[in-house]
């Protein structure tokens, strides 16, 4: 339950995209991708509570043409291919914290993941509990390392990543991969250490499509496969 927490909706996107050029704004089924995410976000708060964080004023502009200010323009050093996202999210924060706007949680909404819906986000939040540092989207993976997944050891021989004797994919134990389509983080708990060193961490499964994650020009063919082909 989340009932009383403030909860600030952050959109991390970065100018730079080496996959697929400009690809934040870049239209998917007739406007830019980020507006998928920013219309869930605001379906869910005041636009005071979301906070786009980018280091390009074209994405600024873009943003700022549906109503939407962009609070700050991230400084450089956040904005290379090697920035992490705890640093991004904390400097956020700071932001806020500097004017006085405490928050309890943090929802992370990455612009790549425009199948997500309202209520996934909803129930993302709801899944959340006092103790609870984050609550990650996730969906099965099919690439199951007691199955499927090998790494090679130092004699250059394949070995499983994951040791079990299952003869099939269907009698190994359900693993998740994060889907990073929604990712619901406890404050408090951010800024006292990084996401990596979390280990109080909740799921919350999606199904597959809803899990598509645009990150290369194969995915947003297929993006833009689905999104005109309203049968499948």
């Amino acid at each position: 339950m989340t009932v009383g927490n403030r909860v600030l909706y952050v959109i991390p996107a970065r100018g730079g995209s080496k996959g697929i050029p400009g690809k934040n704004i870049k239209p998917l089924n007739g406007k830019p991708l980020i507006y998928h995410t920013l219309e869930i976000a605001r379906s869910l708060a005041a636009d005071e509570d979301i906070c786009v964080s980018t280091d390009d004023n074209e994405i600024k502009n873009v943003v700022e043409q549906i109503g939407l200010p962009v609070p700050f323009l991230r400084p450089a050093k956040l904005a290379t291919d090697k920035s992490g996202t705890y640093e991004v999210l904390v400097h956020a924060l700071d932001y806020y914290t500097g004017r006085g706007m405490q928050y309890d949680l943090l929802v992370l909404l990455q612009p790549t993941s425009p199948f997500r819906k309202t209520q996934h986000v909803k129930e993302a939040i709801e899944a959340w509990t006092p103790g609870t540092e984050m609550v990650a989207g996730v969906k099965i993976t099919k690439s199951n390392p007691y199955y499927l997944l090998f790494e090679e050891d130092d004699k250059g021989y394949l070995v499983k990543s994951k040791t079990g004797t299952f003869e099939t994919r269907q009698q190994c134990p359900t693993v998740y991969e994060l889907n990073g389509a929604v990712y619901v983080i406890d404050v408090n708990c951010l800024l006292r250490r990084p996401i990596s060193a979390f280990d109080r961490i909740k799921k919350y499964v999606m199904d597959e499509f809803s899990s598509l994650d645009v990150d290369t020009m194969l995915d947003w063919k297929f993006a833009e496969f689905l999104l005109t082909n309203e049968n499948i």
